[in-house]
């Protein structure tokens, strides 16, 4: 693969929702650069199977990143927009939504809040 951007891998990260195609991390860079984080909006409706999505993936990141900043690397934007402007937020300032270098962090007083089942 020439001329991809670089794009730091997150290991030990899991891939997708287990049981399921909901995936959490892209396996290389885009070649036109990294899809750009946007923030969506979760309506009250959404399929069980969407939500199980979202905690799962809130999870993975408590789990991985915890409290720390972390680069959004190989975590997948569509994934990550869905907890955008809400449980993950930018850790910089100014704040590139298009970079696979972008600092994020997780605001664990609203996970908390959204996601009360999950162990944060």
């Amino acid at each position: 693969m020439a001329n991809l951007p670089d794009m730091e891998k997150h290991r030990g990260f899991p891939g997708r929702l287990p049981g399921t195609d909901f995936q959490f991390t892209l396996r290389r860079a885009n070649k036109a650069g990294a899809t750009e984080i946007t923030e969506r909006i979760r309506y009250p409706d959404r399929r069980p199977a969407d939500k199980r999505a979202d905690a799962g993936f809130m999870q993975a990141l408590w789990e991985h990143f915890g409290e720390e900043p972390f680069v959004r690397g190989n975590l997948d934007a569509g994934r990550l927009s869905w907890l955008f402007g809400r449980e993950v937020i930018p850790a910089e300032d100014p704040f590139d939504p298009a970079s696979y270098e972008a600092l994020l962090r997780i605001d664990v007083e609203v996970a908390r809040r959204n996601f009360p089942d999950q162990v944060l």
